[in-house]
C-alpha cells in the first residue's frame, strides 16, 4: 500500500505560519556600537603622561555605556600602546582607521607620537582629539586634528608674565630636544622681545640624558637671572637636582609638561620653590567657589579617585576633555566622521578639566590664557601664586 500525503488548503498553511510567528521573540533592531580609538603612552618613560589617560577614557566610556551609550548606541574604546614611540603610534593609527574601522581618536600622548600619526588621520579623515601640547599639533589647522591641552604658547606667555611682575629681564633656557622641546624653545626665543626678556643662553638635552651639569655650567657662566627648563619627565626632574647639586640659586620655572604628582616624586625635595604654569586641576580644592571650572574639576576627581584609588594629574584631564568633547559631537551624528569633525569645529564654551573651549575653523586648541595659572611647589605641594602677585 502507498500513502499520499494530501496538501493543505493555502489558508490553512498560512495561519500555521502566523500562529508560530506568534510565539517567536520579538526582535528589536540594536544600533550599531560606535568604536573609539585610543593611543595613549600607558607604558615606558611616557606612562605618567599614558597611563591616567587611558583609565580615564575607560572610566568614561563605562559610565555613558551604563547609562544607555549615545542615542541608543553603545561605546566600544579600542586602546592601544604607543609606549612613547612614533613608529608605534603610527602602527596603531593604521590598526585603527583600517581594521578597527573607529570613528574618531583619542590621543596621542606626546607631542612626537601626534605629529607622527596626524597625517595618517587626516588621510583617513578621522576626527582625532589629542592629549599633547606642541603648538604644532594644530598651528597650522589641520582640518581633521583638535587637541585639549594648552599649547605651550598659552604657557610660555604664562611664565612670562610672572617675570614681568617678579623683575626678571634675563634668562637661560634649557630644553630637551625633540619636538616638544623644539616647540618650547620656539616660544620662549618668539616671545622673548614682546615680554622685555632676553636669552643669554639656550642649552639642551636629550630626552633619556641623566645628568645636565655641563648644560647648568655654562649657564651660570652666562649669569641668567632665571632658568626655564621645557621638557617632561624624567629629564627635568634631572635639571632641578642637578640645579641643586650645583648651588644656584636663581629661580627655576619649568613647563607645564611636568603638572603631575610623578614630578614631585621623581624631583624630591629639588622640586621646593620650583615655578611653572600648569592647569588648574592639581590645584582645584584653592580656587574660588565663582570659577566656572570649579564643578567640573571636582566631579572628575571624584570619580577617578572612586574608580582607580589614585590621584589626578592634569594628563588624564587631557583625555577627560577629549572623550567628553567626542560625546558631544556625537550626538545626533549617527556615527557620521563628516558630522562628528563638524561639530567639534563649532563647539561653544564647553567647561573642561584644562580650559573652556571654544572651537573655529581657525583654532582646533580652543583655549584662552585663562586656562593657566602659576603655581609654585611648596612643602611637596603646589600652591597658587596668581593671587599673592
Amino acid at each position: 500500500m502507498s500513502w499520499t500525503l494530501k496538501p493543505e488548503p493555502v489558508s490553512t498553511l498560512l495561519l500555521l505560519i502566523i500562529t508560530a510567528c506568534l510565539w517567536l521573540p520579538a526582535a528589536s533592531p540594536a544600533a550599531d556600537t560606535y568604536k573609539i580609538g585610543g593611543i595613549f603612552s600607558s607604558t615606558g618613560r611616557a606612562s605618567f603622561l599614558g597611563d591616567p589617560e587611558k583609565k580615564t577614557m575607560q572610566m568614561v566610556v563605562d559610565a555613558v555605556n551604563a547609562r544607555g551609550g549615545i542615542d541608543g548606541h553603545m561605546l566600544e574604546a579600542v586602546i592601544y600602546d604607543s609606549e612613547g614611540d612614533p613608529q608605534k603610534a603610527v602602527s596603531a593609527i593604521n590598526k585603527l582607521t583600517h581594521r578597527d574601522r573607529v570613528i574618531a581618536v583619542i590621543g596621542p600622548s606626546t607631542t612626537p607620537t601626534t605629529l607622527a600619526v596626524a597625517p595618517f588621520a587626516e588621510r583617513s579623515r578621522v576626527p582625532m582629539i589629542s592629549c599633547a601640547a606642541g603648538i604644532k599639533i594644530t598651528d597650522p589647522v589641520k582640518p581633521w586634528i583638535f587637541k585639549t591641552a594648552q599649547s605651550d604658547v598659552l604657557a610660555v606667555s604664562a611664565a612670562y608674565r610672572h617675570m614681568n611682575e617678579t623683575g626678571i629681564h634675563t634668562i637661560a633656557i634649557l630644553t630637551v630636544s625633540n619636538s616638544y622641546g623644539e616647540s618650547g624653545k620656539h616660544q620662549l626665543e618668539n616671545q622673548a622681545k614682546e615680554f622685555g626678556i632676553r636669552i643669554v643662553r639656550a642649552e639642551n638635552f636629550g630626552a633619556k640624558d641623566t645628568d645636565m651639569t655641563a648644560q647648568l655650567t655654562k649657564i651660570r657662566k652666562a649669569s641668567p637671572e632665571a632658568i626655564v627648563c621645557w621638557g617632561t619627565n624624567p629629564g627635568p626632574a634631572v635639571v632641578a637636582k642637578n640645579v641643586r647639586q650645583l648651588n644656584m640659586t636663581i629661580p627655576l620655572y619649568q613647563s607645564h609638561g611636568v603638572a603631575s604628582p610623578k614630578f614631585l616624586e621623581l624631583a624630591g625635595d629639588a622640586a621646593e620653590g620650583i615655578l611653572l604654569p600648569m592647569g588648574k586641576i592639581l590645584v582645584a580644592s584653592k580656587l574660588p567657589n565663582s570659577d566656572a571650572q570649579k564643578p567640573v574639576l571636582k566631579t572628575y576627581i571624584d570619580q577617578y579617585r572612586t574608580r582607580w584609588g589614585q590621584e589626578v594629574s592634569g594628563f588624564g584631564g587631557y583625555a577627560y576633555d577629549a572623550i567628553n568633547l567626542l560625546l558631544k559631537a556625537l550626538k545626533g551624528s549617527n556615527g557620521d566622521r563628516n558630522r562628528i569633525r563638524a561639530a567639534l569645529e563649532g563647539m561653544q564654551n564647553h567647561v573642561g578639566i584644562s580650559g573652556i573651549f571654544s572651537f573655529s575653523e581657525t583654532d582646533h586648541n580652543g583655549l584662552s590664557p585663562d586656562a593657566f595659572v602659576m603655581v609654585q611647589i611648596r612643602n611637596n605641594d603646589w600652591q597658587l601664586i596668581d593671587k599673592e602677585l
